[in-house]
């Protein structure tokens, strides 16, 4: 008979399930007319697992164990051992989903920061969705070739941006930061970049412990929110 072609047309759905920290604020219940922006917190690659006090080691969640406070609902995924950020989108769509329809969340105010293998998840979730976020973080990050990128951050144009890299990083080099960087300036994009000079890959506790960051992070708003909810939705 010769080849044939056929083509498979399904919908695929499946279960996700998604440990994290939530963080409410200290006047949370008591302004309960309130809308709230909502901080996403993804960790790096060394805090995966079924742990979830790993996620504590770094980062906002650290801050929050130490007794800083904010004036936002932070949300904390833990990522499984044998997965990434970019490859776990669905998850994430789904997490947000059901933050947004729990709790009074500011939609023009829903920001996503992370460090490491959660910067890159933050540049890949936010092209996925370029009309969802207020602003985005990301830290000592990259992004994927073999998934659209550089060029694919394009989509990013009009989202304020504030990255952060060491120059002296060993692990992720400031060339992946750069390269997603310069793509946007070239473009006009709203994006920051503060090149740490002589620090290694941990530039995150320097970068959460700038006193500009949260008042730009909250000074952004999204004025045409849209997230396209994930198959695995339901």
């Amino acid at each position: 008979m010769g080849l044939i072609s056929k083509v498979v047309d399904k919908t695929i759905t499946k279960r996700v399930q998604v440990p994290y920290f939530l963080y409410l604020p200290r006047d949370f219940e008591k302004e309960q007319s309130t809308k709230w922006p909502v901080v996403i917190f993804l960790h790096g690659a060394g805090e995966r697992g079924n742990d979830l006090t790993l996620v504590g080691r770094h980062g906002l969640v650290q801050q929050v164990l130490d007794g800083r406070e904010f004036p936002f609902i932070i949300v904390a995924p833990q990522c499984p051992n044998d997965c990434t950020w970019d490859r776990s989108l669905d998850e994430l769509d789904c997490l947000l989903e059901e933050i947004i329809a729990d709790y009074p969340v500011e939609r023009r105010q829903i920001y996503v920061t992370g460090l490491s293998m959660g910067a890159y998840g933050t540049w890949h979730w936010a092209a996925r969705h370029p009309h969802a976020f207020a602003a985005l973080v990301p830290i000592c990050g990259g992004a994927m070739p073999l998934m659209g990128f550089p060029e694919k951050v394009a989509l990013l144009k009009d989202v304020p941006i504030w990255v952060f890299h060491g120059d002296d990083d060993q692990v992720v080099p400031v060339k992946q930061s750069e390269q997603l960087v310069e793509v946007l300036q070239n473009l006009n994009a709203p994006v920051r970049f503060t090149r740490y000079s002589g620090i290694g890959h941990n530039s995150w506790n320097r970068a959460y412990a700038e006193p500009e960051l949260i008042p730009w992070l909250l000074a952004q708003r999204n004025t045409r929110f849209s997230l396209e909810k994930g198959d695995c939705c339901e």
